[in-house]
């Protein structure tokens, strides 16, 4: 049975290559981006930028929010009834896949994944699916680095410091970024046993604010903490959580990613809070480049790199103008 699920996806991942005749020109071409959670910032910019690649090349960009496996197989349904061409997808639930993949062929097309990437039934990446992601594991080695920093420079002892680890652990980049946030706080003193799991029911605020004021009321004798997580919404939730407390913003060291509207926000608040700064991941990457790269492959055949990683860089309350202007955000 598994060698006949093999064969058949492998079936489907070589069809897309061949499907979707190229366009007559760039006002036949219509490509869809689909989202999993259409409110986020990060995909409203995403998707902002889609938009200048689709201005620009003159194509039409179907915008899709699909929150569920259910709704995104049906969006695939509803391009191909279109007339689309292609899409770009961020699932809502990586193990379906092969369904993706299969639902692609079925509908004559061409697809890429952005920001979580495609597994098969095994939890192996699905490589033959063309995929632009972030370097989990080295952003979240970043968040790591920037909380050390922050700790040295207001001569924190690590043994006196409590980490809430705010992660949603069903999705494998989030896994990887507070793994790698953890892998160096160990390198640097941290106590094992002094980092504290928060686990989220949803990746946004409310979720992680409610998950890290369990961590903290269970630990009311630590009076300093460092948060961190898959997003700035899991670190803004476990600050809001430190202010419910009680905790004042200097016992807080909270670092997130993403470089959202919400991060940049609470940078312009007057008063300083316990989040110090955020990894900042371009959007404009991951949704003007995917788009266009999408459009390159339906209307000149140039098909996408396998696997391009992107990185980040830390922004501060006093240095994320600077930081979003380099990374071509504003």
């Amino acid at each position: 049975m598994n060698l006949i699920k093999t064969a058949i996806l492998a079936g489907a991942l070589a069809t897309m290559s061949v499907v979707s005749a190229v366009p007559a020109n760039a006002q036949d071409t219509k490509i869809g981006f689909i989202v999993k959670q259409p409110e986020e910032p990060w995909f409203q910019d995403e998707w902002k930028f889609a938009d200048q690649a689709a201005k620009e090349k003159g194509f039409t960009l179907v915008k899709i929010g699909a929150e569920d496996g259910e709704k995104l197989m049906s969006a695939i349904d509803n391009l191909g009834a279109q007339g689309a061409q292609g899409f770009i997808v961020c699932t809502p639930d990586v193990k379906l896949g092969p369904g993706i993949v299969a639902k692609a062929a079925a509908n004559n097309l061409k697809m890429m994944t952005v920001d979580d990437r495609l597994v098969d039934a095994a939890g192996k990446p699905l490589e033959d699916v063309p995929h632009m992601g972030i370097s989990a594991t080295k952003i979240g080695e970043a968040v790591g680095q920037g909380i050390v920093d922050e700790m040295k420079a207001r001569g924190w002892k690590p043994e006196e410091v409590g980490a809430i680890r705010v992660s949603y652990d069903q999705l494998p980049t989030a896994v990887d970024r507070v793994e790698g946030a953890i892998s160096v706080l160990k390198a640097n003193g941290f106590k094992a046993e002094n980092i504290f799991p928060a686990p989220q029911a949803k990746t946004d605020t409310e979720a992680a604010l409610n998950a890290a004021t369990v961590v903290l009321n269970a630990h009311a004798g630590i009076k300093k903490w460092v948060a961190f997580g898959l997003n700035d919404e899991a670190v803004l939730g476990a600050v809001r959580a430190t202010e419910s407390v009680g905790i004042p913003a200097d016992g807080v060291i909270g670092i997130g990613i993403g470089g959202a509207d919400s991060a940049i926000n609470e940078f312009k608040k007057p008063t300083a809070t316990g989040f110090v700064g955020t990894v900042i991941i371009s959007p404009k990457r991951h949704g003007y480049e995917t788009a266009t790269n999408m459009y390159e492959w339906v209307a000149n055949d140039k098909q996408p790199e396998k696997l391009t990683l992107t990185s980040g860089a830390l922004a501060k309350r006093d240095t994320f103008q600077q930081v979003r202007k380099e990374l071509g955000i504003e």
